[in-house]
């Protein structure tokens, strides 16, 4: 009775305005991943108005600064002529981009070069209707283009345009079941027909709230959402209210957009209460707010976009909802992000273990997705504190908790016992129902009997006080545990399972990697140790640890910290935070599995404290440091699908207004999906440093794609693969390139590569004509240095014969030396001569003054009368020597030989010389004395004087001039001249 009344009283309470508490019951269990944008992140406006997504996966905003663009990795602003906000946008089947901004309308298309390009239209529009303020909605349908403002209707199509007033204002215009719709306020709804706005349903309801979507319901009947009133049927130009549990949500929080969905399902925008999705018959399927993590309540815009996920734009931020997303996030405590521990399925329940004690949901029947499953979580009673495991054993789900051991009925725990700390249980044998039950505690084992469908305390196991958290029982039923900081033990229980009769320690020393972080657990119904290296197993033939092939061929030298088989045999494993999976359900290559991880669960598990629960394919839960995760691991393999590449922005590193691709191929002014070759940009040399951008589209997977890339003509090979997203090229050589980038996925999935060619052009000086340059200059060079080979030859040459002339002056000095020193030696001959004739000229002289004397003392002396013949012959041969003048011509001839023309050159001087002058001037040059002048004169001493007096007036000479010095000096100048 009681129930029937609740279930009653809440439908009533959900028709009144406000009121939420059913929608927010109705709420599914897992909430999908919200990635928030704020405009510090996409550097635009804080408001958002409308949104809409390209073939090629690009989404675009009607931002308040322009039309802003997300392409996976990059964000894009483009502003409108006017720099006004863009309010609404609607991309047609060419790609065109049409938006409506204030006094704006037109559409953005890339140029040559790929680079999104604004053309207006309202240059076509009529001038008296220039004026139009916002334009609120832009709807397409066959290429024809309806831009709403209140006070116009501009229809635009091949290039022409119509505009149609209304009567008081346009309230909506949009297309529905292949026509076009809009709402004059007091006239209703009007559909376009025949080029003219005809009336279609004038129902009341209409003046007082004005419509904001129409959508396809069934097969003669449209849905229309209105911004105050909430949802109504049209079917046979009629308004029927659609009644809902959330009208009292709609007519408070208003719709401001609506939207069909895939699967008989309405998007529903509110402008305070979040974005909604409804079933067709008006149920709540999932709703999101600012408490479920959107960044605020007022929805501006939605769209699910090429991968089925959600994206809003929102007043004040961009939000993406992951709706088609395999992992999920749970939060078992609304108010709190406390940590989970365990996971297990109960008799229709959820149980969720976590820092704060045990919570439990109901779980729908008849789904395959328990994360679909609508349900508020509780928490069981007498669980406060932290809960450490959850096990079904003897169909009980039993749970280790700090204080002890419990079996959970529904929603109470009934404790066991209370030894502190209880990690994990772990039946003797596998026969169900197992007898007995070894727990792992702070203080060692525990042992747990069974009997009567009971679990009782049997009492601590004896041996062993060390905190085992990770016990496995092998074939033979010994028992193995491990402490991460002391080892790996092997345990032997007695038969009664109530002491130890034996317990060994294995460490480093038996082989395992580390003495430290060993793990046990049991796989593929063998004992296995997880290390810091791998996986491995105990070999009794040898007594030590060995690596474990199968599961070591994937996991070898990595450190594992959890292992966990399903039901299908494959293994789950946790490696440092990181969750994945050997699926030996789906063998590749050589290896009977395959390797899949899952990147949005990174660093998200508990540290240490690992925990994966297996319900089947479609339901794996994962404890994590906030709430729980669960994974649907079949719609994860289903939605890993061929990444979609996209190349993105190319520009000139360090150029201002750099841009030469923006990110659109085109080709004859479409756009193609490929490069057309005869666009591939020449490029100056001294652009020669470009910064490529690629994405992917693939938004959910955005951490699990990776990118390689290649520029032919540079690289020799392709780059490893990584998650970068860009790459720069600096000081690229002259040549033709091809920049190529693909990208795969964590399941190995490859896209088609795309590619964007261009060309470095030669530095000026690599040029043809540069070439030719360099040739004539070459040219010039070899012709200079030949001539320069010719001079330099001449200058040797000239050199050769200036140094031949040199030694040829040299030798001819030496021979005009030799010939100086030999006419020196025949002058210093001829003066010997000269004197020796001199001297024996006057010696005869003064022999023959002898002779003479003793010729006239012997004529004296003996009476000779000198008149005899013979004395007087002999006084006249010596008269005659005295007088011959041939001494003196042989005189005169070698004083001229000695001394140049002296004669001539004194008879020039003075013609009026006598010979007899002369003849003294030479005597006198000779420096002979007076007497010696005499003698040779055979003239008196007295004659002498008399001769030298008159020689000195002759020569004009000065009292004070010494006549030898005269002559000497004239003599001089001789040999000068």
């Amino acid at each position: 009775m009681g129930k029937p009344l609740l279930l009653f009283t809440l439908s009533f309470l959900s028709f009144f305005p406000g009121f939420s508490f059913l929608s927010q019951a109705q709420d599914q269990m897992a909430s999908p991943q919200i990635v928030n944008y704020n405009n510090e992140q996409y550097k635009a406006g804080i408001q958002n108005w409308d949104l809409a997504q390209d073939k090629n996966g690009i989404l675009y905003f009607g931002n308040n600064e322009g039309l802003l663009s997300f392409n996976g990795a990059f964000w894009n602003l483009v502003r409108l002529p006017n720099f006004t906000s863009v309010r609404s946008i609607e991309i047609d089947s060419k790609n065109r981009i049409f938006v409506g901004g204030q006094d704006e309308a037109g559409y953005f298309f890339p140029d040559d070069h790929g680079v999104l390009k604004y053309h207006s239209i309202v240059s076509l529009i009529p001038e008296k209707y220039r004026k139009f303020a916002d334009i609120w909605n832009v709807s397409i349908l066959n290429d024809e283009v309806i831009f709403r403002t209140t006070t116009a209707i501009i229809h635009y199509k091949d290039g022409a345009v119509k505009v149609y007033k209304p009567e008081v204002s346009w309230e909506f215009a949009g297309q529905a079941n292949g026509q076009l719709f809009a709402h004059s306020k007091g006239k209703g709804l009007m559909v376009y027909e025949d080029n003219v706005w005809k009336p279609y349903c004038s129902d009341p309801v209409l003046n007082n709230s004005a419509v904001t979507a129409i959508m396809k319901y069934g097969k003669d009947t449209l849905l229309v959402s209105t911004l105050k009133n909430g949802l109504f049927l049209m079917k046979d130009k009629k308004l029927i209210a659609k009644k809902t549990s959330l009208d009292g949500i709609f007519y408070n929080d208003r719709i401001y957009y609506a939207k069909e969905m895939e699967g008989d399902k309405y998007l529903i925008g509110t402008t305070s209460g979040g974005v909604m999705i409804l079933s067709k018959s008006g149920k709540l399927v999932q709703r999101y707010t600012y408490k479920q993590g959107l960044q605020n309540n007022n929805v501006r815009g939605c769209i699910i976009d090429n991968n089925k996920n959600l994206w809003l734009a929102l007043d004040d931020g961009i939000d993406y909802i992951a709706i088609n997303s395999a992992v999920k996030n749970i939060f078992p405590d609304k108010n709190k992000q406390i940590t989970s521990y365990a996971v297990a399925g109960f008799n229709n329940h959820l149980y969720i273990g976590t820092s704060n004690g045990l919570y439990v949901a109901p779980i729908e029947s008849g789904l395959k997705d328990l994360s679909l499953s609508k349900g508020v979580f509780r928490e069981v009673s007498n669980t406060k504190g932290q809960v450490w495991s959850l096990s079904e054993l003897n169909g009980h789900l039993l749970m280790g908790h700090e204080d002890g051991f419990s079996v959970i009925e529904r929603d109470i725990a009934r404790q066991i016992y209370s030894v502190p700390g209880t990690w994990l249980f772990q039946p003797v044998s596998n026969v169900f129902p197992s007898a007995d039950i070894i727990a792992g505690s702070y203080l060692g084992l525990q042992k747990i009997s069974y009997q009567n469908g009971n679990f009782i305390n049997g009492n601590k196991v004896e041996g062993i006080t060390e905190s085992l958290r990770f016990i496995a029982f092998d074939n033979d039923n010994q028992v193995w545990a491990s402490h991460p900081y002391h080892g790996v033990y092997k345990i032997e229980l007695s038969p009664d399972y109530k002491r130890i009769t034996k317990s060994v320690l294995y460490t480093d020393k038996q082989g395992l990697p580390s003495w430290m972080y060993n793990y046990v657990f049991k796989v593929k119904n063998r004992v296995v140790i997880a290390t810091e290296q791998g996986v491995y197993e105990y070999d009794a033939a040898g007594n030590k640890f060995k690596p474990f092939p199968l599961l070591n061929t994937a996991l070898k030298g990595m450190p594992i910290q959890y292992l966990k088989e399903d039901s299908k045999g494959n293994v789950w494993f946790v490696s440092n935070k990181k969750v994945g999976v050997l699926d030996f359900t789906r063998p590749r290559g050589n290896l009977p599995f395959s390797v899949h991880y899952f990147p949005q669960l990174d660093g998200k598990v508990v540290g240490g404290f690992e925990s994966i629960y297996v319900m089947n394919a479609e339901n794996v839960f994962i404890g994590a440091n906030k709430g729980a995760y669960h994974l649907n691991y079949t719609k994860y393999l289903e939605n890993i699908s061929r990444p979609k590449l996209v190349m993105g922005t190319i520009r000139l590193i360090g150029k201002t207004d750099s841009v030469i691709f923006g990110g659109y191929y085109m080709k004859k002014n479409d756009l193609s999906t490929s490069q057309d070759p005869a666009s591939a940009l020449r490029l100056s040399n001294t652009f020669n440093s470009l910064h490529f951008e690629y994405s992917s589209t693939l938004f959910e997977h955005q951490k699990n794609i990776e990118f390689s890339y290649q520029l032919t003509g540079f690289d020799k090979s392709w780059s490893p693969w990584a998650q970068k997203t860009e790459k720069d090229y600096t000081n690229l050589p002259a040549g033709k390139y091809t920049f190529t980038v693909k990208a795969r996925n964590s399941v190995g999935n490859e896209s088609e590569p795309v590619s964007y060619s261009f060309e470095v052009l030669p530095a000026w000086y690599q040029s043809v004509w540069a070439y030719i340059l360099y040739l004539l200059l070459v040219g010039l060079i070899i012709y200079l240095f030949f001539k320069w080979q010719k001079k330099k030859h001449i200058l040797a040459q000239a050199k050769l014969s200036y140094l031949h002339q040199l030694e040829m002056d040299r030798s001819e000095k030496e021979i005009v030396r030799l010939e100086y020193e030999k006419l020196e030696a025949d002058v210093d001959y001829k003066n010997r001569e000269l004197s020796t004739m001199t001297m024996h000229l006057v010696q005869r002289g003064k022999v023959l003054a002898k002779i003479k004397d003793v010729i006239s003392t012997v004529i004296k002396n003996h009476d000779i009368n000198d008149s005899s013949p013979s004395f007087r012959h002999l006084i006249r041969l010596i008269r005659d020597v005295e007088k011959s003048d041939q001494d003196w011509d042989n005189f005169s001839m070698h004083f001229n030989s000695v001394n140049a023309d002296f004669f001539n050159r004194l008879k020039d001087l003075y013609p009026d010389l006598t010979p007899n002058e002369l003849k003294l001037s030479a005597y006198l040059k000779m420096n002979l004395s007076t007497k010696e002048i005499a003698q040779l004169m055979n003239i008196t001493i007295k004659a002498v004087e008399v001769g030298r007096y008159r020689l000195r007036k002759k020569l004009r000479l000065m009292p004070e001039t010494n006549l030898y010095d005269f002559l000497i000096t004239i003599s001089r100048s001789d040999v000068a001249g």
